[in-house]
């Protein structure tokens, strides 16, 4: 039965599927511990799922099961080049583009997975027979997803806290189905970082403290996406031309070079994420803004967040074609984003009033 529910995710477009019991994880005091540290930031719906990430039967009485799937992001043929940006290069030659993490380039995940993902649901309950009942979920329930899939042998967890697959490395999303269908664990994956640390070394904010620990309140894509007031000053530098996201401890890892191109995401790429213009995107209004991102994963960040991380970058461009357009942002009715401005402002030329 196992068998036949991996060859139908196969056939639905995932890149793997293996199974785990429904039992927590062994890293859950490990979490637990890092919560009560505080280092998970503002995002407080970590800890509010806390009891349901103890126990699954919490969201599916009776769970017996959980099904992890991965679906590769990685672009077909060679991976584009993120247009990291030299603080060292003179003021004014500086670039007005921004860098989108690679797995917001696409459209919403959430909304390219869910329909597989319940095909495959609905292909388990009919292989369980009448009384069996799975939940699908993408990223969004309260599930420590990650230390699951480890445990179901879907990859293993690198030092940037990260999972990494022998055969993706790291560019993939991850999915569950919890059932209360009995099926046979796979064997679990073992750590094979050995004595690598480039995810360490290349994080710009230092978020990595130690190996296998994260600070999120320094992570760039907690800065950018999560965190809504104003980003910290003294991690603003650090932050380049990143708008939505960072992807440098994971571009780093060795084991991208057996990454192979996903199926289910391929035809979902937006070229326009690639490396967008900084002044356009801060001249979005809420309509424009709408209608450009509604299906992608910038929406999380709205528009006023978006435009604090867009104020951030033109700072750290050191560009003068971008004072104008930051003149207008520094009288924004959000006084996060007249900061942002009033601050890049002072990046690009050092005065105290736009």
């Amino acid at each position: 039965m196992k068998e036949a529910i991996r060859q139908r995710a196969l056939e639905l477009g995932f890149d793997d599927c293996r199974v785990t019991s429904a039992h927590p994880p062994a890293s859950l005091p490990h979490f637990e511990r890092w919560l009560g540290s505080g280092q998970h930031g503002e995002m407080t719906y970590l800890a509010r799922g806390l009891p349901k990430r103890a126990s699954l039967e919490r969201i599916l009485p009776g769970v017996r099961s959980v099904i992890v799937l991965a679906a590769s992001y990685h672009p077909v043929g060679p991976a584009p080049e993120a247009e990291t940006l030299s603080l060292t290069v003179p003021a004014g030659a500086q670039s007005l583009r921004g860098v989108v993490a690679r797995y917001a380039q696409h459209r919403d995940y959430h909304d390219l997975l869910a329909q597989p993902l319940k095909a495959l649901a609905e292909h388990v309950n009919r292989l369980g027979g009448p009384g069996t009942r799975s939940l699908a979920d993408v990223d969004t329930g309260p599930i420590l997803e990650r230390d699951l899939a480890q445990r179901a042998g879907l990859g293993f967890v690198g030092k940037h806290t990260n999972l990494i697959r022998r055969r993706a490395g790291n560019w993939f999303f991850l999915a569950e189905i919890l059932t209360t269908l009995e099926l046979a664990s796979d064997p679990p994956e073992h750590n094979r970082c050995g004595q690598c640390a480039r995810c360490i070394v290349a994080c710009p904010t230092g978020a990595i403290t130690a190996p296998f620990q994260l600070d999120a309140r320094r992570c760039i894509s907690y800065l950018t996406i999560e965190l809504r007031g104003p980003i910290p000053l003294e991690l603003r530098p650090a932050i380049g031309n990143r708008i939505f996201g960072c992807d440098d401890c994971l571009e780093v890892c060795p084991w991208n070079r057996f990454a192979r191109a996903g199926r289910l995401l391929g035809e979902s790429v937006r070229a326009d994420l690639s490396q967008p213009e900084l002044i356009e995107l801060l001249s979005l209004d809420d309509e424009s803004f709408r209608r450009r991102f509604r299906d992608t994963p910038l929406w999380r960040a709205k528009r006023h967040g978006l435009r604090r991380n867009v104020c951030v970058a033109l700072g750290n461009s050191h560009n003068l074609r971008a004072i104008p357009a930051l003149q207008l942002a520094a009288h924004d009715l959000d006084p996060v984003v007249a900061e942002a401005a009033q601050w890049a402002l002072e990046q690009i030329q050092g005065c105290p009033n736009p």
